[in-house]
C-alpha cells in the first residue's frame, strides 16, 4: 500500500497532493499530515483524509486543532520540529511529500531519507541548503529522491531518453515572472501585491516572490546539481514565457528531450507518487494547435542579477547554499512587509553572501549555523549597507 505523508497539507502544493491523491483512489491513501498554523483547515484535511497521524507548528496550533477536530476524528498529534521528524519516519509511511517552505524543511527530509522513504520533494531548501548530505544519506539508506518542482520533473522524465553519461547539459525554463518585459527603471516602484500576481502560475507567496526576481530559478539550478549531479556548465536556463516546455535534456549526440503540459503541479505530483508507473489523471491536456507558438529567449542576468548567484553556489558549495537560502527567506519577508524595495532583494542577498566565511565541507549544524548566521545578518543589513562581518 503506497501510504503518504504530506508536509505542509495546508499550502498550495499540500492542497493539490490531496486532490491528486483522491483522484488517484486506492491503494494510494493519506496516513499523516503536517501543517504550519492553519488548524481549522488541517482538521478538515484530516477528517477527510483519515490521517492516523498529524503534525503542526506548536503547542498553540495543536491545541487549536484539537478543538477543531471533528467528534470522532481523533488522530495522533505531534508536535514542533521533532514532531514533524517523526511523522516523516513513521513506519506506516511509504511516500514522504514535502511541500513545507524554506529551510525548516530540511530535517524532515533528512529523516524521511534516513528511514529509507521515497521523498517526493517540492521543499527545494532541503537541496539548496544541504544538497551534498540529503542525496548522501538517500543513498546511504536506500531511499528514493523524486523531485516535485515542474523543471527538475520535466529533467527527471526526460532523463530516460539516455544514459546519465550521455548527457551533454539541461535547460531549465523559466517564465521570467510578471516583470521581465519591465524597464528596469521601474522595477523599485514594483508593490508587494503586483509581485505576488504570477503570469502562469499559482504558488505560494515566498516562491512566487523569489519566480520575480527569478531567484526561484537561481535556486533551481542549485537543485539540479544535486539531483542529476551536473556541474554548473552543464545547466543552462532559457526564458520561456507560456510554461509549456518545463525543461529539456540535451545529449552528447544533438538530440534535445523535453517534457511538455500545461502549467499544472498535479501532473509532476503524480508522477512522483506513482513513478515508475504513469496513471489517468483528469486535469486539461495540451493543445498545441490552441497554444499556436513557443518562445525562447536568454536571460537579462543585468536586469535579474539573481541568476547569477545560483551558479556560484554550484561552483563553491560548503555553507553557501545554506547562506543563500536564509538570507533570500529574510530578504523576501521583508519585502512583503514593506520594509524594502523590489529591487533591494538580490544586493541584500549577494551582500551577505560575499561577507559569509563558508566552510567547503560542513556537518549539519554547520548548515544549520550558517543559515541562522544568515538570517540574522540580512535583517540587520539595511539596503545601504556597504559592508558586513560574519
Amino acid at each position: 500500500m503506497p501510504n503518504i505523508a504530506v508536509l505542509g497539507s495546508t499550502g498550495s502544493i499540500g492542497r493539490m497532493t490531496l486532490e491528486v491523491v483522491a483522484s488517484l483512489g486506492a491503494p494510494y491513501r493519506i496516513v499523516a499530515l503536517a501543517a504550519g498554523k492553519q488548524a481549522t483547515l488541517l482538521a478538515r484535511q484530516a477528517a477527510e483524509t483519515g490521517a492516523r497521524a498529524v503534525a503542526t507548528f506548536d503547542e498553540r496550533t495543536a491545541k487549536e486543532l484539537r478543538q477543531a477536530l471533528p467528534q470522532g476524528v481523533a488522530p495522533e498529534i505531534l508536535v514542533g520540529p521533532a514532531g514533524l521528524e517523526a511523522l516523516a519516519s513513521r513506519g506506516d509511511v511509504d511516500i514522504v511529500l514535502s511541500a513545507i517552505v524554506g529551510g525548516a524543511g530540511l530535517p524532515a527530509a533528512l529523516a524521511a531519507v534516513r528511514a529509507g522513504k521515497r521523498l517526493a520533494l517540492a521543499n527545494k531548501e532541503s537541496l539548496v541548503m544541504a544538497g551534498d548530505l540529503v542525496m548522501g544519506e538517500a543513498a546511504r539508506f536506500g531511499a528514493e529522491v523524486i523531485p516535485v518542482d515542474s523543471e527538475h520533473s520535466a529533467i527527471f522524465q526526460s532523463l530516460a531518453g539516455g544514459k546519465r553519461s550521455e548527457v551533454r547539459r539541461v535547460l531549465l525554463t523559466a517564465s521570467g515572472g510578471p516583470f521581465y518585459r519591465r524597464p528596469a527603471g521601474e522595477l523599485a516602484a514594483v508593490t508587494p501585491q503586483e509581485a505576488l500576481n504570477h503570469p502562469t502560475w499559482s504558488m505560494g507567496p515566498k516562491i512566487t516572490i523569489d519566480s520575480a526576481t527569478l531567484m526561484n530559478k537561481s535556486l533551481e539550478v542549485i537543485e539540479a546539481h544535486h539531483l542529476f549531479g551536473l556541474t554548473a556548465d552543464q545547466i543552462h536556463v532559457i526564458i520561456h514565457p507560456e510554461s509549456t516546455v518545463h525543461s529539456l535534456v540535451e545529449f552528447v549526440d544533438g538530440s534535445c528531450i523535453a517534457q511538455l503540459g500545461p502549467p499544472n503541479m498535479r501532473t509532476p505530483i503524480q508522477y512522483a507518487l506513482t513513478y515508475p508507473e504513469r496513471r489517468p489523471a483528469p486535469w486539461p491536456r495540451l493543445d498545441l494547435a490552441l497554444l499556436g507558438r513557443l518562445h525562447f529567449e536568454e536571460p537579462d542576468v543585468r536586469k535579474f542579477p539573481a541568476l547569477e548567484l545560483g551558479f556560484e553556489v554550484v561552483r563553491r558549495g560548503g555553507t553557501l547554499g545554506a547562506a543563500l537560502s536564509g538570507a533570500d527567506e529574510t530578504a523576501v519577508a521583508a519585502f512583503l512587509e514593506g520594509q524594502i524595495r523590489f529591487t533591494d532583494m538580490v544586493p541584500l542577498v549577494k551582500r551577505v553572501l560575499d561577507a559569509h566565511r563558508w566552510v567547503a565541507k560542513p556537518t549539519l549544524d554547520e548548515i544549520l549555523t550558517a543559515d541562522t548566521w544568515a538570517r540574522e545578518e540580512a535583517k540587520r543589513c539595511k539596503p545601504s549597507c556597504t559592508s558586513l562581518k560574519s
